[in-house]
């Protein structure tokens, strides 16, 4: 691993998903990349204002620099409608920013969550790293992100099957500070979106593997020289 492209739909989803992970890789002096797909604004005004929208943009900036991520891109693709818009817009966007940080590992969501959101943005980001042309990536992870992951239909095909754990119990204190900086994203137990319910989703995954504390994934690709 060198550089690492952590893909989130929306602003707070990748420190849900992979915030102890990020802080573990910046620890090691790795490079981390988030991209930031939508815009609420541009995709449904009557639902998000554009100060809102900036505003969660600013929180997302300094959520990921305490994070140690010392790049976030935003994205103006409308949400929460990513599925009414042309697919290969978002693969290329998404393959030219593999291209010019020469991506080899990357985080992306899971396919089966809630969000339509998040299925696009999964299956385009697939579509931007697939092994041809020279791409770069060599890893592909799918996260899963609390309150969209969870509450989908229980499909086999759909199922987040994790494969992969990050012991994350050295940094999740970290990462549970940085989802505090979105404060218009954080919500009161027992939803799942509140301090509460990420850490009891990290024990749950950590015990799983004899950690106290765990991120979980599910490996998607992974080629080897």
């Amino acid at each position: 691993m060198k550089n690492i492209l952590v893909v989130a739909p929306h602003c707070d989803d990748e420190v849900l998903g992979c915030g102890g992970t990020i802080k573990k890789l910046t620890k090691k002096g790795l490079n981390v990349i988030v991209l930031m797909i939508t815009n609420g604004f541009i995709g449904a005004p009557e639902l998000f204002k554009e100060e809102d929208t900036l505003k969660n943009r600013q929180e997302a900036k300094v959520a990921n620099a305490y994070l140690g991520v010392k790049k976030v891109v935003f994205l103006d693709f409308p949400a929460p409608r990513l599925d009414s818009i042309a697919s290969y817009k978002l693969s290329i966007a998404i393959s030219e920013i593999i291209r010019d940080y020469d991506i080899d590992t990357m985080y992306i969501p899971h396919k089966g969550d809630i969000h339509r959101d998040h299925f696009v943005t999964h299956e385009c980001s697939l579509v931007a790293a697939r092994p041809i042309n020279n791409c770069p990536v060599k890893r592909i992870y799918s996260y899963e992100t609390l309150s969209e992951t969870e509450w989908a239909m229980p499909s086999q095909n759909e199922a987040f099957i994790p494969t992969v754990f990050e012991n994350v119990t050295d940094t999740f204190e970290e990462k549970a500070k940085s989802f505090g900086f979105y404060k218009s994203q954080v919500k009161e137990y027992p939803h799942p979106r509140s301090q509460e319910s990420m850490r009891a989703l990290a024990m749950h995954r950590g015990a799983t593997v004899g950690f106290h504390l765990a991120e979980a994934f599910m490996l998607i690709r992974e080629i080897k020289d």
